[in-house]
């Protein structure tokens, strides 16, 4: 491990950064020393409710706190933040009512445009208004099958002013992956569009509206957005425009107080493995747990313009769109990130005078594969931050960033998930990046790595837990009144402790290290190998475009199977198999070779990108892979069904 960070904050910029300012309230307040970011976050799982108030405060939260700030805090799951409390998660993203831009918007160069706040705060009253006309209610819930345009903004905004539940997929999602989810949790409103652009292509949604309204027997309304103009709305009574939706409805906004853990968002799992999971998030956890993450660990300033390249059927979207509480712009981009070419984002960064340019590792080692290097191409002069998540950025591409994107810029490695709709680990403006790392834990979550005993472990492998409750845990999931799958998914490995699933280290620099997620862990020999530790390798050589590896019941043990997407032109010789094989033995174990190497025309992955490797385990041991549709593409799978080089 190098000795020497990449990136290290000039004093200037520390002084000026969030973080900064918030240490200082913090000491005034408690009379207490905060010189560095580990004084801080000490202070933040130390005395938690002191840290959660001044959070509160420092991120001028609208609403009434109530006197406590967390009640049974020794109990997980089962302590309540702010039980008192009362709030109103738009109104907290509608606090400017100026001519700023708070909305800057691009559909594949088909559709730009423009929107001030005293607009947005206008469109989202209408919103509000028009779903009290149809009968919508606090707790009712409000679907999106919508692109990422200001619309499904707006929209949820609107739901969230008068109480009401939203929850969104993105326009890739087939119908029955679209039933799968809406179907469980009975929208009374759908909103959509009558397409979207992708790879310069127009996608009709009509056909699939008829059928989704079909499926959706609790529908009351579907209303459709005019994206492309050349799609029909679906031929159905309860159908009707957005211009008609909005059509008389007053742009004078009542914002309904409501408590702190009244429902915000219902977010999904994967379904990769059976019907997703319908995880429902708070408003008022949501709402503190981005406005820490974005101001402390992202350096959000007001008037910054934040970017992050996502579907509204990623949690990032979600993570987004709270950006408008500390008063910044959002950026939005919907189509494809390399239409026409790789240079697409960068030249928007450029465009739109980006400040927060967030991205997914597997878009970042798309771009260094493509011999791009934007730092020669584009001024990037705005970009403070640049963000990497979905899955661990390998260390060769923190370097690909300060070598070929920016110098000076805070790269920050963050994750979390869907379950918290926010961050384990994440950026510290204040501190240095250094290689592979994940610089910091996020303030208020006691993480720690656990070994398989329960164990706290250092500088060594293991589940990625948090010890302490924290205010974006899921109010519920939905449909599990007795709450069995909740404690299910988190708390049966280690009882009364949070366990992700992510495999882990915690670095000598308190920073992490990502490996790949528990239930993809490899164990040949009884030896636990992270799947990243192998994709490092495997994807520094230029022939492997990706990569995906499983371990296969051989024996009476695990063997190795690694399937490998090579260029265009490229076939997998013996030639090139041994320095495959090379690679990973040199730079890791022997261990982590494997058996068998296959090569593969495409890599199966979710819709927001992340790649299966429990879907192709399944399909090479002959079991059925329960949800398809939770792939953005499901035909890849059948590429691994009885290859002849796996049945000896």
């Amino acid at each position: 491990m190098t000795d020497t960070p990449l990136w290290t904050p000039s004093p200037d910029r520390i002084a000026h950064t969030r973080m900064t300012a918030f240490m200082r309230e913090v000491e005034d307040r408690h009379r207490i020393a905060i010189p560095d970011y580990k004084a801080l976050y000490d202070f933040s799982i130390t005395r938690v409710e002191d840290f959660f108030r001044a959070m509160w405060d420092f991120g001028e939260i609208r609403g009434t706190m109530g006197p406590r700030v967390v009640e049974g805090l020794d109990r997980m799951p089962g302590a309540t933040f702010f039980p008192g409390a009362t709030l109103n998660f738009a109104e907290n993203m509608l606090r400017r009512r100026d001519d700023h831009p708070a909305i800057v918007f691009n559909g594949e160069g088909q559709r730009r445009s423009t929107m001030t706040f005293r607009a947005l705060r206008d469109r989202v009253a209408q919103v509000a208004n028009a779903l009290r006309r149809e009968g919508v209610q606090p707790g009712d819930r409000v679907a999106g099958y919508v692109p990422n345009f200001p619309e499904a903004i707006v929209a949820a905004l609107g739901a969230a002013a008068i109480g009401a539940v939203w929850s969104s997929c993105s326009p890739d999602f087939g119908v029955q992956g679209v039933l799968d989810r809406f179907g469980q949790i009975a929208p009374k409103v759908l909103i959509t569009a009558d397409g979207y652009f992708y790879a310069g292509k127009e996608h009709d949604l009509s056909q699939r509206t008829r059928e989704i309204q079909r499926g959706l027997p609790s529908l009351q309304r579907t209303v459709v957005v005019s994206y492309t103009g050349h799609g029909t709305p679906a031929e159905d009574s309860r159908t009707i425009t957005w211009d008609d939706f909005l059509a008389n409805a007053s742009t004078e906004v009542r914002f309904e107080a409501l408590p702190f853990n009244h429902p915000l968002y219902i977010l999904y799992s994967s379904g990769t493995t059976g019907v997703p999971k319908c995880i429902v998030h708070g408003a008022g956890g949501t709402l503190i747990q981005h406005l820490k993450e974005h101001q402390l660990h992202s350096d959000i300033q007001a008037g910054d313009r934040v970017f992050y390249f996502t579907t509204c059927g990623w949690m990032m979207w979600n993570w987004l769109v709270s950006a408008l509480a500390s008063n910044a712009t959002l950026v939005l981009y919907d189509g494809s990130p390399f239409h026409p070419d790789g240079n697409v984002l960068f030249d928007y960064a450029d465009e739109a005078g980006m400040t927060l340019f967030g991205t997914s590792a597997k878009f970042i080692d798309a771009v260094a594969k493509a011999g791009l290097a934007p730092m020669r191409t584009h001024k990037l002069d705005s970009v403070r931050t640049i963000t990497s998540t979905g899955s661990p950025l390998v260390p060769e591409r923190f370097d690909f960033v300060y070598e070929s994107i920016k110098r000076d810029v805070h790269l920050a490695s963050i994750s979390g998930g869907t379950d918290i709709v926010g961050l384990f680990a994440g950026g510290n403006p204040n501190g240095p990046v250094w290689r592979g790392e994940l610089q910091a834990r996020t303030l208020g979550m006691k993480v720690e790595v656990f070994d398989e005993r329960g164990r706290t472990v250092t500088g060594e492998k293991g589940e990625l837990v948090c010890t302490l409750p924290f205010p974006s845990m899921p109010v519920a999931f939905w449909n599990d009144p007795d709450g069995r799958k909740y404690h299910a998914a988190y708390f049966e490995k280690f009882p009364g402790v949070w366990c992700h699933g992510d495999y882990v280290e915690l670095t000598e620099h308190d920073g992490l290290i990502i490996y790949g997620r528990s239930d993809a862990v490899l164990n040949p020999g009884g030896v636990r190998i992270g799947t990243a530790e192998i994709y490092r390798q495997v994807e520094q050589l230029p022939e492997v475009v990706e990569s995906i590896v499983i371990g296969q019941h051989w024996d009476n043990d695990e063997r190795l199977v690694l399937f490998v997407r090579l260029r265009d032109g490229v076939t997998l010789d013996a030639d090139l198999e041994r320095r495959i094989r090379t690679k990973i033995r040199e730079n890791t174990s022997p261990r982590h070779v494997p058996a068998r190497i296959v090569p593969v025309t495409d890599v199966p992955r979710t819709k927001s990108g992340k790649i299966v490797e429990l879907a192709v385990r399944d399909v090479v041991h002959g079991r059925e892979v329960k949800n398809k549709e939770a792939l953005a593409n499901p035909e890849a799978l059948e590429q691994f069904r009885g290859r002849p080089e796996l049945e000896s």
